[in-house]
């Protein structure tokens, strides 16, 4: 069983972050662990405070893990300031674990921004480097970069060459906020591009998409590679949003389904 660890931040209803990536992993037949980078207050209605774990106690989640269990592969989320971020990276440099995700996540569904803005610089210079694949949707994309958002595929593919250039060795570029009738996600990778584009799904429940997908990634890796990892989390997050309407999950933006395709609901 492939172990899958999560850095990023705790989401007390259930549909994003933590919580979001351990339903994943589960789904994907691995095992997952989580390091906690910072607590939320939030729900299907919106974020109403962010608490940042001290950066002592990340470093000491990381290394008592780390000193037990070999982990094949980690997702990062929310990391919410520099300070963490900077330490983050030099986890990662210090003890090195064979593939990393970088979910870019820079604002919650809802509209609260869920990292500060002096930490973008830090994503940009220190986690980059060391990511093996990030998945930023547009609007993360235009703020790495200090550009206008993409409007179009081929706008996607340049700002997805110029993150690659920044030091990742993949860039998933979300292509979700495009105005079309499908939703296209563009890999950019140095000696390839692939498009994998799906039926867009009508539904207001999308808590926790970003998560559920690098999350996916993660898990599928060690077995699948970055390609067909990224085609089958395509697929799995893509089921998880067309049967979220089977839940019935807050006031507001409900969560996807994570485990369509084991419960009868």
């Amino acid at each position: 069983m492939n172990k899958i660890l999560t850095i990023a931040g705790s989401d007390p209803s259930g549909g994003a972050g933590i919580q979001a990536d351990l339903k994943t992993f589960s789904a994907l037949e691995c095992y997952g662990m989580a390091i906690i980078s910072a607590l939320t207050a939030q729900s299907t209605q919106g974020v109403t405070g962010v608490l940042p774990v001290p950066t002592e106690f990340i470093e000491k989640q990381y290394h008592t893990l780390m000193d037990d269990i070999d982990v094949d592969a980690v997702k990062m989320g929310a990391l919410v300031n520099s300070e963490i971020i900077t330490t983050v990276a030099k986890l990662l440099r210090e003890r090195p674990i064979p593939f990393v995700v970088l979910d870019t996540v820079m604002i919650a569904k809802g509209g609260h921004p869920l990292l500060v803005e002096e930490a973008v610089a830090a994503i940009r210079d220190q986690l980059l480097p060391v990511a093996d694949i990030i998945t930023p949707n547009l609007p993360e994309a235009a703020t790495l970069l200090g550009v206008k958002e993409a409007k179009n595929l081929e706008e996607m593919a340049e700002q997805g060459r110029a993150l690659l250039s920044l030091g990742p060795k993949a860039v998933l570029m979300k292509g979700g906020h495009l105005e079309s009738e499908e939703s296209p996600d563009l890999l950019v990778m140095a000696n390839e591009e692939l498009l994998f584009s799906g039926a867009r799904v009508t539904t207001k429940n999308t808590h926790g998409t970003g998560c559920t997908l690098s999350a996916a990634i993660a898990a599928l890796y060690p077995a699948h590679g970055v390609k067909n990892g990224v085609r089958l989390a395509k697929d799995y997050i893509e089921g998880a949003i067309r049967h979220a309407d089977r839940l019935n999950i807050g006031k507001g933006i409900g969560p996807t389904h994570h485990f369509y395709r084991w419960w009868g609901c």
